[in-house]
């Protein structure tokens, strides 16, 4: 039987161990080239190593037209590549130059995940983020929708291949448990506008 003192610490660890399983797979800084790969985005803060090179253990700032600078390797464009794909495309780069190139990259500050929800909500403006949330998630960090707010016609705005389409979304029904498959996974730069 466990303890009156230990029942709240056991259901915190559960929930603690929970979350941490499913951000593994959401966020993944670390190479899945999967759909929950996180790609690098401009802003985000890169360390780049390569071992037995002292001179080559690098922080490397995500320019905001998407490239790096990598001594030996040059310019980089990260654009819709996974760490992984970095990783690679870094020591294929470098191997005419080091032998038994071993590169590791990995991402020190995640700066360049961000989303945006204006409208009518508690404290509208940007959010950057270490990992994937949906529309709720999203409004909950917002601050929830505020009185008057259009909740049957929220919309989420986003670029694909440079045109923007609105995705709708009904928090009245979310809310009652239907329409579920609205409560979408946000990307990189999409804005939740709440009228």
């Amino acid at each position: 039987m466990i303890s009156k003192v230990f029942r709240p610490l056991t259901a915190a660890m559960v929930v603690a161990c929970a979350l941490w399983a499913g951000q593994g797979r959401a966020e993944n800084p670390g190479g899945d080239t999967g759909a929950y790969a996180y790609r690098v985005q401009p802003g985000d803060l890169l360390t780049v190593s390569v071992w037995k090179e002292e001179g080559l253990q690098l922080e490397i700032l995500v320019r905001p037209d998407g490239e790096i600078s990598v001594p030996l390797a040059g310019e980089i464009q990260t654009a819709g590549k996974t760490i992984a794909d970095l990783r690679q495309e870094i020591a294929e780069r470098m191997k005419g130059y080091i032998p038994d190139l071993v590169v590791t990259v990995s991402a020190k500050q995640l700066s360049g995940y961000k989303i945006y929800v204006v409208g009518k909500v508690g404290k509208p403006g940007e959010f950057v983020l270490s990992g994937r949330v949906d529309v709720m998630q999203a409004l909950s960090m917002a601050g929830g929708a505020i009185r008057f707010a259009g909740l049957k016609d929220i919309k989420i705005l986003r670029r694909e291949g440079g045109a923007e389409r609105a995705i709708p979304f009904d928090y009245t029904l979310v809310e009652q448990g239907r329409g579920l498959e609205q409560n979408i996974l946000l990307e990189v730069g999409d804005v939740v506008v709440v009228p």
